[in-house]
């Protein structure tokens, strides 16, 4: 069942489609990975990182989120002007 899952975030994320939410969403999945299963969680506690800075970040310029909302830009002056 979290295979599914797995996969249906990682294409929300590939689309770039409710980036926000797919980002938390992948790091729960993978903290709980990286808690519940024995053996080496490193790989697990990396995908739960990137998925949390997904989540801040959020989504590029080609994706879903930025064509049905529009691409937020952060434009820095300069001093001078």
């Amino acid at each position: 069942m979290t295979e599914v899952f797995a996969i249906a975030i990682g294409l929300f994320l590939f689309l770039g489609f409710c980036t926000p939410i797919a980002g938390l969403l992948l790091m729960i999945l993978e903290i709980w990975a990286a808690f519940a299963q024995p053996g080496d969680s490193w790989a697990n506690i990396l995908l739960a990182t990137i998925g949390i800075a997904l989540a801040l970040i959020g989504p590029g310029a080609l994706s879903v989120d930025a064509r049905r909302f529009g691409w937020k830009r952060i434009d820095i002056r300069d001093r001078n002007s």
